[in-house]
């Protein structure tokens, strides 16, 4: 007896509906935490750049260099930005705990 041969069209089918068990079984990319520290990480932006404003002088044919070049905005605001950036990275590129992640599929499934 000759053995039974798989059409083309059943390995595809079977592969869209593997797909679509997988896609049912995923999670959302980030967790609350990570959106958490995604906006913490926007204030100290939003912070860092509102230290950088200012130093305008009412006359524009004068020149202020202490209200320029004053610390808080060469030094602080710069270094308050860079802090911002780093959280914003790390919100991105943080992973939830696995047994968090483990305990809840297995409440769920309960």
């Amino acid at each position: 007896m000759p053995a039974k041969t798989v059409k083309k069209e059943d390995k595809t089918a079977a592969a869209k509906r593997t797909a679509l068990n997988d896609m049912s079984e995923r999670r959302f990319p980030f967790t609350k935490q990570n959106y958490i520290l995604m906006l913490a990480g926007i204030a100290i932006l939003i912070l860092g750049y509102a230290l950088m404003v200012g130093g305008r002088s009412p006359n524009p044919n004068e020149f202020f260099p202490d209200q320029v070049y004053s610390w808080r905005r060469i030094t602080l605001a710069p270094i308050v930005v860079i802090i911002g950036f780093i959280v914003e990275v790390y919100a991105i590129m943080k992973k939830p705990k696995e047994d968090k992640v483990l305990s809840g599929q297995n409440s769920e499934t309960k």
